[in-house]
């Protein structure tokens, strides 16, 4: 059993059951080939181990009990099948107490502060004697060494205290001096102090970001041949290029009359930089010169998943367990911005444009200009002016001002709808009494009618409880009320694993046709049964 780390082979304590795969590798610091279980036999005074405050491992070896449990008989229904090899007990959103349990390898743990799970993993009875005496023997010693520390701490606290305050003084002067000289190259080559100092050093010291020469892209992107050009947004034009080593890149020319692109800029060369994830597109550095800002990203070769599933003629090639990869996918790269990074990180922007596909048709989440970070419990910010893209903006953010990650649940939530129905939320619907992809949704789930909203493209294709559990998961997420979306670990969760969904109450945005042309006997006009009317909207 191969147990990885955050996408790394790296071994879990070996006092949890588990040993180095390769014990030579292990003693020369290379960690590569992980960890595997002790031999054990199954029933042999089997016991667990609880390891806290990590994010759970990959669902995809995990299935839930049939029924509520208290966390002892989640652990004896574990113990009765020798194929479990960890557990959790754990209330998730809407659902009650729930016993989540993981058959075979465990993939994917990491330590985390904001979901602080107590993973409790299976061992055999020496193990399990073995960390148990020493759990009692740490207690034992304790005190000892608490007397030990108190006869040296003071003085050495004295000695220490006064080598610190030097060395501070000396790294602070140090810091000072190479402040003002990055400052001098910032405004030399015309950044004009739009990046401060202290931002741009963090950047660069992070050992895949890549300071790339104005020549260097100009060969590789032909002059910006408008040949090359992938796209264009709020912030500039796109364009592919290829380096002298045949990589294929892709760059993002910031446009010189763009009023946020400098803000987008910064924004994504100090944030990305610090990302790294298989569903996020990579950032492979960035150029600052003469009057130029660039940012070069990998380059994706399948481009937007808008120009797959809003296609007719493109549709048929992304069938419905591609989809549904996809919609994985997303997941999971919008719960690492949430959760698993080491930042807290808000998107504000997710959209099927901003869905990126590579060559295997993985999907990517790109453009983080208007992205916000999170600091410690902070759970929601208020912001001065709305950016973002219609149909996508949850109503709190669009009316109040206010977002949060419930905010990219309800992006999620229209992506989703869009992937299953190959129709654009703020398309037009003449045939149906709602205005918006949303509205109609729900009035097809209220009638029991969910499933005719299916893009007719992967009608010969689609698994009928998975595209119902997709919808009813879709509306879940555009709920009005950001307290009744559930977090992305519990959309994720839903969407792997077999489980009774609650009830979606009504989404935001419903819109609906007047019955007649006269409006004023019946209400009048277009409205929104939700009573919010938006009027203006700052466009990417």
């Amino acid at each position: 059993m191969m147990v990885i780390f955050n996408g790394k082979n790296s071994g879990l304590h070996l006092n949890t059951g588990y040993e180095p795969k390769s014990p030579r590798d292990w003693s020369l610091r290379n960690g590569s080939e992980g960890c595997v279980r002790k031999e054990s036999m199954c029933g042999n005074e089997e016991g667990f181990v609880m390891m806290k405050r990590l994010k759970g491992p990959d669902s995809s070896n995990a299935a839930w009990m049939d029924m509520s449990m208290s966390s002892s008989e989640c652990e004896q229904a574990c113990l009765s099948n020798c194929s479990c090899t960890a557990f959790i007990s754990m209330n998730i959103d809407g659902m009650g107490t729930r016993c989540l349990a993981w058959y075979g390898e465990l993939m994917d743990l990491v330590e985390n502060t904001y979901e602080m799970w107590d993973l409790n993993v299976r061992v055999d009875a020496t193990e399990l004697a073995t960390y148990t005496s020493k759990s009692e023997g740490f207690l034992g010693h304790k005190r000892q060494v608490a007397i030990a520390i108190s006869t040296v701490v003071v003085p050495l606290f004295l000695v220490s205290f006064i080598a610190y305050m030097c060395l501070m003084k000396k790294r602070k002067t140090k810091r000072t001096l190479k402040r003002k000289l990055q400052n001098q190259s910032l405004n030399f080559i015309g950044f004009k102090g739009s990046l401060e100092g202290n931002e741009l050093e963090d950047s660069s010291r992070h050992p895949d970001l890549s300071i790339f020469n104005l020549s260097c892209l100009v060969t590789a992107t032909g002059n910006f041949s408008p040949t090359n050009k992938l796209g264009q947004g709020g912030f500039g034009s796109v364009f592919k290029g290829q380096l002298s080593n045949g990589q294929q890149i892709a760059v993002k020319r910031l446009s010189k009359n763009s009023g946020q692109g400098i803000e987008e800029f910064k924004n994504e060369v100090v944030l990305i930089a610090k990302l790294q994830h298989r569903n996020l597109v990579k950032l492979l550095g960035c150029c600052i010169q003469e009057e130029e800002r660039m940012l070069i990203y990998e380059y994706m070769p399948n481009k937007s998943l808008d120009s797959f599933i809003f296609d007719h003629t493109r549709s048929s090639l992304l069938n419905w367990r591609k989809r549904f990869e996809i919609i994985i996918g997303i997941a999971r790269g919008i719960l690492y911005l949430h959760q698993d990074s080491r930042l807290r990180i808000i998107h504000r922007d997710l959209k099927t444009s901003n869905v990126l596909l590579d060559g295997e048709m993985n999907p990517k989440i790109s453009d983080f200009g208007i992205a916000r970070i999170f600091k410690g419990d902070q759970i929601q910010d208020k912001t001065t002016r709305v950016v973002g893209t219609y149909g996508y903006m949850s109503p709190e953010y669009a009316i109040f001002e206010k977002f949060s990650t419930k905010s990219d649940v309800f992006s999620f939530g229209v992506i989703l709808l869009e992937i299953v129905s190959g129709k654009k939320n703020n398309g037009s619907y003449h045939k149906q009494d709602s205005l918006t992809l949303i509205g109609h949704v729900w009035e097809l789930w209220r009638e029991g009618r969910a499933l005719d909203i299916v893009d007719s493209s992967i009608n010969d294709s689609f698994v009928y409880h998975e595209v119902v559990r997709c919808i009813q998961i879709g509306l879940l997420c555009v709920q009005e009320d950001a307290m009744d979306r559930p977090t992305m670990l519990a959309v994720l969760l839903m969407l792997s694993c077999e489980t009774t969904l609650p009830s979606p109450k009504q989404p935001a945005f419903i819109f609906r046709r007047p019955t007649n042309d006269l409006g004023s006997i019946t209400g009048g006009g277009v409205y929104s049964i939700n009573d919010v009317t938006i009027t203006e909207f700052e466009a990417r």
